[in-house]
C-alpha cells in the first residue's frame, strides 16, 4: 500500500495542475469566459497568432477575457458543405416547429437559393418564395459566428445564400473604403475586395503561383518554372503536386487564373494581328479559343501530376519535402513553407514565384453568420482583424513591434497604409506590393466568373478520374517524341469546350445530383478511351 501512495499523489497532481493553472475567471466548462466561434481554412499558425492576439486585445480593451473557438473541417469546399448542412437542419426545425409549416424537398432547395426572389408584398408568394423570405427575415443559426479565410467567391456564394449578414463594420467605417489614396478599393484588377452590403470584407491579399524545390530541380536538370505553361512541360513528368479542385477552392482559383491568362493571350494576339481592339463578337471567339488552349495545358499539367491531394496546403509541404519538384499554390502557402524550411544560413530549398502574367490579386475575407450566437464578440473580432494591430500580423516580422509572436505568416495585409516606405523594415516581404502587382493582370469576371464549379468539374473528369490512363498515354507520347496524330487525339477537348462549359455542363451542375454523377461518368469514360487510343497510336508511331 505504501508503494502506491506516491503514484496516487502523482496522478492527483497531474489531474489538478490544469485546473489550478487555468486562466482566472474561466471555469472548467468555460462558462465565465466569452467565446467567439470561427470556422476557417486558415492554417494552425494563422489561427494561433490571431487567436492569441485577439484574446489579448479584447482583454486590454474590455477588461474581460475571451476565447477563440476555431473550427477547421477542411478547405473552403468542405466548410461550404458543412455550413449548408447546418443551416438546412436549423431552418427545417424553425420552419416545422416555429412556423408550423410542412417541410419538403422544394423548401429545402429554395430557402438558400438566391434566384428565388420573394414578391413585394408576399401575398401571392409561392411556398418557395415564402421560405426564402422567412429565412432572410430570421435569425436561424448554424451555431457559428464567423467565416474567416477563403476566396471572395466562397464568400459571395455564402452571402448570396443569405448565410452571411451585414456586420456593420463597413457602415461604421466608411472612411476606410473607397477609391481615394489610403482607402481599400472596392475592386482591384477586376477582383472584388469588399461587399457593398457589408456582408464580407477582405482582410488579406493573395496571389497564385508556383512553388518549387531547388534541390529536386537541380537533380532533374530542369530550370525553375515561372509561368503556368512551364508546368505542362514533359520535363516535369510525375513531378507536379496538385490538389483536386473539387475539394480545394484555392487550387481551382489557380486553374481559373491559368484559363484567364490563356484567354487574354488570345485576345491580345487578335488585337495585335488586326491592329485594333476586337469587337465583342471577335473577343468572344478569342475567349472560346483561349478556353480550349487552357484545357489542353491543364491536361498536360494533370498528366505530369504525381497525385491529387484533398488539401491545397499539402502541396507546398510535399514540394519542400522533395516528394514533387513543383506545384500550383496560393502565395502564402509557398512563402510560409519557404520560411519554415529556411536554413541557418538563410537558404531555403523551397521557393515561390507568382505565375508571370497569370495571376490577379484577390482577398481572403471575413464575414458574420446569420444568427451568430456570440454576435457582439464576433463584431469585435472583425474590428480587430481590420485594425492596424490585426493587419500587422499578416506580414510583420516575428518580434517586430505589433508583429506575430512565433510565426512569420508571410501574408499580405489589405490595409494600403501598411505598404508605406517607412514600414518596409518591419515587413517579411518588403518588396511585394499587391496593389502594384494588380496592374499587370486584369481579371475578367464575365469570361469565367460564373464557371467556377464547371472548371473543377471539367478538370476532375478530364484529369482526376482517368488519371491512370492519362499518365499512361502521356508516358507513351513522351517516349515516342509526340507524334502528331497521337497528340491530336490526346488533346481533343471538344467534349468540354467553352460552349459545353457554359451550356450543357452548367445546366447539369445546376440540376439534380444524379444527372451530375451520370455526366461525370460519361465524360471520364470518354477521356479514358481517348487516352488509351492516343497511347496505342503513340506506341505505333502514328
Amino acid at each position: 500500500m505504501s508503494r502506491t501512495i506516491p503514484l496516487l499523489l502523482a496522478l492527483l497532481a497531474v489531474l489538478a495542475v490544469p485546473v489550478l493553472l487555468r486562466p482566472k475567471g474561466q471555469d472548467i466548462g468555460g462558462g465565465k469566459m466569452r467565446t467567439v466561434v470561427v470556422i476557417s481554412p486558415h492554417n494552425e499558425s494563422i489561427r494561433s497568432e490571431f487567436g492569441r492576439a485577439f484574446e489579448a486585445w479584447y482583454l486590454a480593451n474590455h477588461s474581460e477575457r475571451v476565447h477563440v473557438d476555431w473550427r477547421t473541417p477542411g478547405g473552403t469546399s468542405e466548410i461550404g458543405r458543412y455550413v449548408d448542412a447546418e443551416y438546412v437542419g436549423a431552418f427545417e426545425h424553425y420552419w416545422r416547429d416555429t412556423l408550423h409549416r410542412p417541410w419538403s424537398g422544394a423548401i429545402e432547395t429554395s430557402f438558400q437559393n438566391r434566384k428565388v426572389i420573394p414578391g413585394k408584398d408576399g401575398a401571392s408568394d409561392t411556398p418557395e418564395q415564402q421560405a426564402r423570405r422567412a429565412f432572410l427575415d430570421s435569425t436561424v443559426s448554424c451555431k457559428l459566428d464567423l467565416f474567416f479565410g477563403g476566396g471572395a467567391y466562397d464568400f459571395q456564394q455564402a452571402a448570396g445564400k443569405g448565410q452571411l449578414v451585414d456586420c456593420g463594420f463597413l457602415r461604421n467605417h466608411r472612411e476606410m473604403f473607397g477609391d481615394q489614396p489610403g482607402q481599400i478599393p472596392k475592386m482591384v484588377g477586376g477582383e472584388p475586395y469588399w461587399d457593398p452590403q457589408g456582408r464580407w470584407i477582405g482582410t488579406a491579399i493573395s496571389a497564385f503561383g508556383i512553388c518549387y524545390n531547388t534541390d529536386v530541380l537541380q537533380r532533374l536538370g530542369v530550370p525553375h518554372p515561372e509561368r503556368w505553361m512551364d508546368l505542362g512541360s514533359p520535363q516535369y513528368a510525375h513531378e507536379i503536386a496538385l490538389a483536386n479542385p473539387t475539394q480545394s477552392s484555392s487550387v481551382n482559383k489557380a486553374f481559373e487564373m491559368l484559363i484567364q491568362q490563356a484567354m487574354q493571350e488570345r485576345v491580345a494576339g487578335f488585337n495585335k494581328s488586326a491592329g485594333r481592339d476586337a469587337s465583342p463578337e471577335e473577343e468572344q471567339t478569342a475567349v472560346r479559343a483561349g478556353w480550349s488552349d487552357a484545357m489542353r495545358l491543364l491536361m498536360r499539367i494533370g498528366a505530369n501530376a504525381r497525385y491529387f491531394t484533398d488539401s491545397s496546403g499539402k502541396i507546398a509541404l510535399d514540394v519542400a519535402a522533395g516528394e514533387a519538384a513543383a506545384g500550383m499554390t496560393i502565395d502564402f502557402y509557398g512563402r510560409f513553407e519557404s520560411e519554415a524550411v529556411r536554413e541557418a544560413d538563410g537558404r531555403s530549398r523551397l521557393q515561390y514565384v507568382n505565375a508571370a502574367g497569370g495571376t490577379s490579386v484577390g482577398v481572403d475575407p471575413i464575414g458574420l453568420f446569420r444568427g451568430a450566437p456570440n454576435e457582439e464578440v464576433a463584431k469585435e473580432f472583425i474590428a480587430f482583424v481590420m485594425s492596424a494591430e490585426g493587419q500587422k500580423l499578416w506580414n510583420w516580422k516575428v518580434g517586430a513591434p505589433g508583429g506575430p509572436s512565433h510565426y512569420a505568416l508571410r501574408r499580405l495585409p489589405v490595409l494600403p497604409a501598411l505598404y508605406a516606405p517607412e514600414l518596409r523594415a518591419w515587413r517579411t516581404d518588403p518588396e511585394v506590393n499587391p496593389y502594384e502587382m494588380a496592374r499587370t493582370f486584369t481579371y475578367h469576371d464575365a469570361w469565367t466568373g460564373a464557371l467556377f464549379r464547371q472548371i473543377a468539374f471539367v478538370f476532375r473528369v478530364m484529369c482526376v478520374d482517368p488519371h491512370e490512363e492519362l499518365q499512361q498515354s502521356w508516358d507513351a507520347l513522351r517516349a515516342a517524341q509526340f507524334p502528331a496524330g497521337a497528340m491530336q487525339v490526346f488533346e481533343d477537348v471538344s467534349a468540354v469546350d467553352y460552349a459545353a462549359a457554359t451550356g450543357s455542363v452548367r445546366d447539369v451542375l445546376n440540376g439534380d445530383k444524379i444527372r451530375e454523377v451520370q455526366l461525370a461518368r460519361e465524360l471520364a469514360d470518354r477521356f479514358r478511351a481517348q487516352y488509351l487510343r492516343a497511347r496505342e497510336m503513340a506506341r505505333a508511331g502514328r
